[in-house]
């Protein structure tokens, strides 16, 4: 399949716009404010998966596909992978579209694997209660 008919996978979590705060100093958006909305998405996911408090433990093969600009509409999809007794493994996709197209031509820009442990008050390992 072509990268253009390709269609994100997993649902929305997130979406939000890329403001002029955010960027580097290239004037394209920073990659680190990309991976905080990616683990943000992640921990909303797996919060819901896991049925209580989780802990972002790591992030595996990231990759930047395409550069993100001031004013483009960010939206995260995600989906879970693999769950274990007390972890969960997540793929989170960034997908963003040109403030002046419509949202349906957005494309990949950003996408990483997420692993994030369910955790009692306590901050212990619990299992994922799913």
């Amino acid at each position: 399949m072509a990268e253009e008919d390709r269609e994100p996978e997993g649902h929305v979590i997130s979406r939000t716009v890329a403001m002029p705060a955010n960027t580097n100093p290239n004037g394209d958006i920073f990659g680190g404010w990309i991976m905080s909305e990616m683990d943000i998405a992640a921990g909303m996911l797996a919060k819901q998966i896991a049925c209580s408090r989780v802990t972002t433990v790591s992030v595996n093969t990231i990759h930047f596909l395409r550069p993100v600009k001031v004013g483009d509409t960010v939206t995260c999809y995600g989906r879970l992978e693999r769950v274990g007794r007390t972890s969960m493994e997540l793929k989170i996709e960034v997908w963003a579209a040109s403030a002046m197209e419509k949202i349906e031509s957005e494309k990949c820009v950003t996408e990483a694997t997420f692993t994030f442990v369910a955790i009692d008050d306590a901050g212990k390992p619990t299992p994922v209660k799913r």
